[in-house]
């Protein structure tokens, strides 16, 4: 069987996380946008396009269209072709409902991957935390794009509201055609973030717990790579002996909002601590205490913006000390096909 593989940040590689908009046409529980935040304006063609050459780099690049919900911009396939033509590998996260005639209007070989969220393995654990009616638009829209020729995967945020159908999302996957599954743990932004504290309606949390992960998620992953499936999910907890490794000082990952702000680690979304803006023609440094302060810091609970944005998920033995650390959440583990 084969076992899961830590995947290396890629010095010089960069990746976009791009919100061309937040609007949406589903309320799903975990939403992480914040338009207080993150604004709650559509960005023009031209401004998508200047992002996109301001952030290109000179290495390797990867472009995430994400919102909201990025079908919902009548321009992002004239926005896909123009990061094709600067040499992006395109990704389009998306709900599943292709609005905007989406399917019709892109060609398979202009979009490296399209995704689509589905965060149960049918209506009964989909539809209440998605919307209404989501899950039969999205598996009736992906099984379309597979038709099409485009290369998909699917994307699960594992709550607490689902992580116990997790496993039958493999027979899912498998009938679907889906040879890419990104297994998500649900981050404390947006609507989750008052819903972990208040209990908000996942219960008394929509996160689970270290135990809980790790008595399913790996086993869920590794059933589905014997089934065919690439699988990708969080590394979440780092073992004794690996060394911790934070996503923004050793890979460039930018994450981008239709306001302007650019942030280097996404837990800091929900914050005014953006190390970068896109101002006219240019990626400006923001001044004054930014999140890229924080990086360097080497602390025993591990990822440091965990500790200071999300203290109540670190747990500590009797003597105060935490027994594991919490690894970059942009770490990642994958098991590929046998």
């Amino acid at each position: 069987m084969n076992k899961p593989k830590t995947v290396a940040f890629e010095a010089g590689e960069r990746s976009i996380f791009y919100h061309i908009l937040t609007a949406c046409n589903l309320r799903c529980r975990h939403c992480y946008i914040n338009p207080e935040q993150h604004g709650s304006n559509t960005l023009s063609i031209a401004d998508i396009e200047n992002g996109l050459k301001i952030l290109r780099g000179a290495g390797p690049a990867n472009v995430i269209f994400l919102g909201g919900e990025p079908t919902l911009h009548p321009d992002l396939p004239t926005a896909i072709r123009v990061a094709k033509k600067l040499d992006y590998a395109v990704t389009v996260d998306s709900n599943g409902y292709m609005l905007n005639n989406f399917l019709e209007n892109i060609q398979p070989d202009e979009v490296d991957f399209l995704s689509f969220s589905l965060d149960g393995p049918n209506r009964a654990v989909n539809d209440p935390i998605r919307g209404e009616g989501s899950f039969t638009v999205c598996t009736g829209n992906l099984q379309k794009a597979v038709a099409l020729g485009f290369n998909v995967s699917v994307i699960y945020t594992v709550s607490r509201a689902n992580i116990a159908d997790l496993a039958d999302m493999i027979p899912l996957l498998t009938n679907l055609s889906v040879k890419r599954f990104f297994i998500q743990v649900i981050g404390l932004r947006g609507k989750s973030a008052p819903a972990a504290k208040n209990g908000g309606n996942f219960g008394n949390s929509p996160q689970v717990s270290r135990d809980e992960w790790l008595a399913v998620v790996p086993a869920v992953a590794a059933r589905a790579a014997k089934a065919g499936i690439h699988v990708t999910y969080p590394k979440v907890f780092l073992e004794t002996a690996e060394e911790f490794a934070c996503a923004g000082l050793v890979a460039e990952n930018f994450f981008v909002f239709p306001n302007g702000r650019v942030y280097r680690c996404p837990l800091c979304e929900d914050y005014p601590v953006n190390s970068y803006r896109i101002e006219g023609n240019s990626l400006v440094r923001e001044t004054g205490l930014r999140e890229e302060a924080f990086f360097a810091l080497n602390i025993a609970e591990g990822c440091v913006m965990n500790k200071l944005l999300q203290p109540d998920t670190i747990e500590y033995d009797a003597g105060g000390a935490p027994p594991r650390r919490i690894s970059c959440c942009l770490l990642k583990q994958e098991i590929r096909p046998e």
